[in-house]
């Protein structure tokens, strides 16, 4: 008999291996409970909605479940969502610079444009 969340819908953090890695050790240490995405991407969860999280791999690593899921300008982000990003941003800066990086290598960046906006919760940790 297959696990159940062989069926889940799965996904990686990040654009590249290294940063896969890196964002799904902050998820299996706790740090990391939230996650945006531009919303031109589409809307990839719903609350309740549990998926397979990946490393840099491929190999499933973690399951979690969303919990909140919001719209709001990637200017409008404030500290609180930035912290439970959990990827050591310290400060409401230190995430913009990050996060503006990252939109800009992945389809542009506008200091208004709108983000999905996701807070979920740790499931389960598959493998080792």
């Amino acid at each position: 008999m297959n696990p159940y969340w062989e069926t889940l819908e799965r996904f990686s953090f990040g654009d590249s291996t290294e940063m896969a890695d890196r964002l799904l050790a902050y998820v299996l240490a706790g740090a990391k409970r939230a996650t945006c995405w531009s919303v031109a991407d589409g809307q990839q969860t719903h609350v309740g909605k549990q998926m397979v999280v990946l490393n840099g791999s491929g190999k499933p690593r973690a399951i979690v479940q969303t919990l909140e899921l919001e719209q709001r300008r990637f200017c409008d982000v404030d500290l609180q969502f930035a912290i439970d990003e959990g990827e050591g941003d310290e400060t409401l800066e230190d995430w913009r610079r990050g996060h503006r990086g990252y939109f800009e290598r992945n389809g542009g960046f506008d200091p208004e444009m709108m983000l999905w906006c996701e807070r979920f919760r740790l499931i389960d940790v598959i493998g080792d």
